[in-house]
């Protein structure tokens, strides 16, 4: 029987034949056949009007149609009819990726190929009809359409087909019957259910699929990578669609990365593969060593199309698809992965990375989830433009959200959107997780969990610093969240990015430990930060008291607006790797000799106090970047600063009254980035100059009224 499977083809075969010759006798048993057998049949005088044939409807039809059998009889090339058929079923093979399946009725392959006998002498009375054709306009449509015969005809009778002279005895009910089996095993290879609403896809698929269609024997593979819920498994599917009975063998494999860790996970991939390119064949495989030999030797037969969707191991892609050099010349293999790791440890033609939707896109898309059409309804788009922006392009958050508001008032929209404010919605969540899951220790998890809640926006450097303070291994860790698509780093501002939904993930993982006292939960962050201290229900920090009751591991404090002139000596800083003091009150940052080997950064921007007696920065001896942006009135940097010699970012933007700089600067043998825009009093740059054996330093000079030359060796 025909399958049943969703599939977006109107019938299972389009039958093309010479009426004179067949349709009462061979085409029509074979109508009987297929009908019987529960194929959804199309011929022409069954199913349209004939007045409509030659418009849309024909190539509608065709297009529609999962196979075209071609009934090449005798008289089928005296047809200019039956010729201009082909033509358009040839086109929609090429542009659709029907299949085709020729039938060689008392014809030779060869007379179609060559276009000898009964062909060559239809032929011939075309190509005589040109030659008297007077209009010569006229004549030359008609040669390129005499040509565009000759080569269909040519490429339909290269095409695998059925001759009847050769089997079944030239018995045709035979031959009518295995025409029925062929038809049965190309229908075995289903379609796959694919996305109702496929917005914008053709665009985002349009090289791949093309490089589907090649027809050279080049083998390839390309991976679809993105973060979860991006849309990597529609473009697969809809590809595999699109392309999979163009090859002899194909298969989907789906959701790799889940059946893999089920018990004998990967010997049940091995055997669906198997089963699909060898057609329902049954193989006995025991364990994934066994299933590898068999593999290697199926996908050296035949030419394949295989996609493994969500695989996030090697060991996936080594089980299952094995060495590229063991591929049929011509096959293709698709891969979609979370992983960009994944991608560097294998061979591929190309990496496809799917981008988020734009706007328009994702309106429309929305729409459809919630209204059944491509726009809002009346009253509506003003709160689905704010259910959009909150999606930010990911269309798995657009059909979630926009199935649940289907059909609720705007009350409910509203009540919605405030609670997406708080709490991700459940199944977005759960998708998006997958990635949080896979990482493979507590240390990346942890890592994950501090930048979602504090670092998004923040530079990395400045992030991995205070970080790497907090015993992780940062530069790992970061590398490996990118790999995984939870990261970013942006390319113009070494920043840290996160999609707002995978930040919004992350956070609500933290929120998890504790949804009704803020206080037991490992992170807080904004107002429930604010919430708890306030209240004083944070354990084990309290704000009344001294200084000494902080946490005496405290390796990062930002506390802007910090009242007190100085920071008194029984605050635990000997373990600070960053101190973020913008808009204190600080005169002098600490008294004493207390040593901060640890200390990196120092932001004291917008301290007013500040004169000239910062600190004594040989008490800071590991400190890579000082800013001091608009400490309006600082005279002059302590001498002290010559012995940073790890110091690579030093920031005095808008140090209105600076007059000088230390003549101990030249020390500064790391130092990479010099900034002194707005220093408008700065004067006699000539004794300071910059350090001689700094290769690259980037000095930011605007706005300085006196200024007379910098020596950069």
């Amino acid at each position: 029987m025909a399958t049943t499977s969703a599939s977006p083809f109107a019938f299972h075969v389009f039958l093309s034949f010479r009426g004179q010759d067949t349709r009462k006798t061979f085409t029509d048993h074979l109508y009987a056949a297929l009908v019987q057998a529960g194929f959804q049949t199309f011929r022409d005088n069954e199913s349209i009007e004939r007045g409509k044939y030659l418009n849309s409807e024909l190539p509608k039809a065709i297009e529609q149609s999962r196979i075209s059998i071609v009934v090449l009889s005798k008289t089928y090339a005296s047809s200019t009819w039956c010729l201009d058929e082909l033509v358009t079923i040839l086109e929609c093979k090429k542009t659709h990726g029907n299949d085709v399946l020729p039938v060689f009725y008392d014809v030779e392959p060869s007379e179609v190929r060559k276009q000898v006998g009964s062909f060559g002498e239809a032929f011939e009375r075309y190509e005589n009809e040109v030659e008297e054709e007077g209009d010569l306009e006229r004549r030359m449509e008609l040669a390129k359409r005499l040509d565009g015969w000759k080569a269909a005809l040519l490429q339909v009778a290269d095409l695998t087909g059925m001759v009847l002279k050769n089997q079944a005895d030239g018995r045709e009910s035979k031959f009518i019957q295995k025409i029925v089996e062929v038809v049965g095993d190309k229908m075995k290879r289903t379609v796959l259910n694919d996305a109702p609403h496929l917005i914008g896809l053709d665009l985002r698929a349009k090289d791949i699929n093309s490089w589907l269609r090649d027809e050279s024997n080049d083998v390839g593979i390309v991976a679809i990578c993105g973060i979860g819920g991006i849309g990597k498994t529609t473009i697969a599917k809809h590809l595999y669609n699109l392309n999979f009975e163009r090859f002899k063998g194909s298969s989907f494999l789906a959701s790799v990365r889940e059946v893999s860790k089920q018990p004998d996970g990967l010997v049940r991939l091995q055997r669906q593969l198997l089963s699909d390119i060898l057609k329902g064949k049954k193989e006995k495989i025991h364990n994934v060593d066994q299933g590898i030999v068999r593999i290697k030797e199926a996908l050296r037969r035949i030419k394949v199309l295989v996609v493994l969707d969500d695989v996030d191991q090697v060991e996936q892609l080594d089980a299952v698809l094995g060495m590229r050099d063991w591929l049929y010349p011509g096959s293709k293999i698709i891969i979609t992965t979370r992983r960009k790791q994944l991608l560097k440890a294998s061979e591929f033609h190309t990496v496809h990375e799917v981008i988020k939707m734009d706007n328009i896109e994702s309106l429309e898309l929305f729409s459809w989830y919630a209204f059944g059409q491509d726009h809002p309804i009346e009253g509506y788009m003003h709160y689905s433009e704010r259910v959009v922006h909150y999606c930010d392009g990911l269309p798995l958050a657009l059909q979630v959200l926009g199935s649940s508001l289907s059909g609720k008032s705007i009350g409910v929209w509203k009540s919605a959107l405030e609670k997406l404010k708080a709490i991700p919605e459940g199944q977005i969540l759960k998708k998006l997780k997958l990635s949080y899951d896979s990482l493979q220790d507590d240390h990346d998890k942890n890592l994950f969990l501090d930048i979602a809640c504090f670092f998004v926006g923040k530079d990395k450097d400045w992030t991995s610093t205070i970080l790497d303070g907090c015993e992780f291994f940062t530069t790992i860790g970061i590398h490996n969240l990118i790999d995984r698509f939870l990261l970013r780093v942006g390319p113009g501002d070494n920043k840290l990015w996160m999609h707002h939904l995978i930040q919004d993930m992350g956070r609500e993982i933290v929120r998890q430990e504790s949804t009704k006292e803020p206080g037991k939960r490992s992170r807080l962050w904004h107002k429930e930060a604010f919430d708890v201290l306030s209240e004083k229900t944070l354990n084990n920090i309290r704000l009344t008291g001294g200084y000494h009751e902080f946490p005496k591991k405290l390796t990062w404090l930002c506390w802007h607006g910090f009242p007190s002139r100085t920071i008194p000596t029984d605050c635990p800083i000997q373990n600070l790797v960053a101190l973020d003091m913008r808009y204190s009150s600080l005169k002098t940052v600490w008294k004493g000799t207390k040593l901060l080997g640890s200390l990196k950064m120092l932001d004291l921007s917008h301290s007013y106090g500040l004169v000239s007696d910062v600190l004594d920065f040989s008490l800071v001896p590991n400190l890579e970047r000082l800013v001091l942006k608009h400490c309006i009135n600082l005279i002059e940097v302590p001498e002290s600063i010559g012995v940073l010699q790890r110091l690579v970012l030093l920031n005095l933007k808008g140090c209105q009254n600076l007059r000088k700089l230390p003549t101990t600067i030249h020390h500064l043998k790391s130092l990479e980035e010099l900034i002194l825009s707005g220093c408008s009093k700065l004067y006699d740059l000539d004794s300071t100059k910059p350090p001689t054996s700094t290769q690259t330093l980037r000095i930011a000079i605007y706005r300085m009224v006196l200024f007379q030359r910098i020596l950069v060796a």
